[in-house]
């Protein structure tokens, strides 16, 4: 993928200009079993514990594998999936608590991209419906003209003819698509929009179009952006901070540059040294880390770190039966690690590990084998 040269990126904001600030944030979804009265039998810990602030006019990525709870936990913050526990504050309001119109209020400042263009869109309505109706909501078009003015430069701030305003969905490309979902979003003025893989649907070269579209709207209207993705060249590119997430919880967070150059924990090493170099002498001579075993069961999580059955790096003692904490090591780069300095120091080598597979009674430990679908379908 191409893209343009990155803006010059704009000085840090001040440490009490936090827009959104996560904490100790769970989304619990009960595992249901019965036939005449359903009855928990477990739980899907799909987000369990999640720590994080985002800085206004920030972006945000958040990266992981496919079923480590990214997509649940954008959608908690937004209160699309409700949280089991923890708060969510919103520009100094828990969003969290809130309750009918003052959570419908809020919805205005906070707005999301979703990831398939073509399923979030309305199919019976034209453009101009879907970009109104949530102005509609919100009481943004009481005069005629000033919303006809308002549409015509949504449309130009995606790149998009007025023409487009008469056209349904089924008429344009992937990409057109998202740039409508992006123009959707906009429509209501927010200051947080949450991009749940943006581009992940779309061909290489139009994923660099609205990389470069997002960057120059937040350069043009300050917007904050928590962009979830698993495309590491993608995050790289745009994101000013970075999370990687594992199994519901944070691993490690810090600056884009410096997790690239020097990350910590080692999932997140076995994460980089999966991206392709096109220089096959540097590809054949780098550190590549191939994980063993399948993915755990959120349904049923390892005790003490919950990586540890997949990590080389394994001790006998902590990783086990204590479950690390998310925690700073210095300039803003945080860990959950109990040997993160050592790794990095190259005080414990990397081992062989034993594959463990995930089997079906883990998920429902009430039944040999339970339907309650993929890892990915449940989050």
């Amino acid at each position: 993928m191409t893209v343009s040269n990155p803006p010059t990126p704009a000085a840090p904001a001040p440490a009490g200009e936090v827009l959104l600030e996560v904490t100790d944030l769970k989304v619990h979804f009960p595992i249901k079993r019965g036939v005449v009265v359903d009855r928990t039998v477990g739980h899907v810990f799909a987000v369990d514990g999640v720590d994080l602030a985002i800085r206004r006019g920030e972006t945000y990525g958040l990266v992981g594998e496919s079923g480590c709870g990214k997509s649940t936990l954008g959608r908690a913050i937004l209160r699309l999936n409700e949280p089991t526990g923890g708060q969510v504050v919103f520009d100094g309001t828990d969003v969290a608590r809130l309750k009918g119109e003052q959570l419908r209020k809020s919805r205005r400042r906070m707005q999301m991209i979703f990831q398939d263009p073509m399923s979030s869109l309305d199919p019976r309505q034209p453009v101009e419906s879907i970009l109104l109706e949530g102005m509609h909501a919100h009481g943004l078009d009481r005069d005629k003209e000033a919303t006809a003015r308002r549409l015509r430069e949504l449309l130009a701030a995606v790149g998009l003819p007025e023409s487009s305003l008469r056209k349904y969905p089924h008429e344009f490309s992937g990409g057109q698509r998202q740039r409508i979902g992006i123009a959707r979003a906009l429509a209501v003025e927010p200051d947080l929009i949450v991009a749940d893989e943006p581009v992940s649907a779309l061909d290489v070269s139009v994923q660099a179009q609205v990389v470069n579209l997002l960057e120059q709207l937040q350069q043009e209207l300050g917007l904050t952006y928590l962009v979830i993705a698993h495309d590491l060249a993608v995050v790289r590119h745009i994101s000013d901070r970075i999370g990687v997430m594992y199994l519901g919880a944070l691993v490690e967070e810090t600056g884009s540059q410096e997790l690239y150059e020097n990350p910590l924990h080692p999932y997140t090493r076995a994460l980089l040294s999966a991206i392709p170099v096109p220089d096959p002498v540097i590809e054949d001579s780098r550190e590549q880390i191939l994980l063993a075993g399948d993915l755990p069961s959120p349904a049923n999580p390892p005790s003490g770190c919950r990586f540890h059955t997949r990590c080389p790096w394994r001790q006998a003692t902590l990783c086990d039966t204590d479950r690390p904490q998310l925690r700073e090591i210095g300039g803003g780069h945080r860990v959950a690690c109990h040997y993160a300095e050592d790794v990095r120091d190259g005080l414990i080598q990397p081992h062989k590990v034993e594959p463990e597979l995930v089997e079906a009674a883990s998920v429902n430990p009430d039944a040999a084998a339970p339907d309650v679908g993929s890892v990915t379908e449940i989050l």
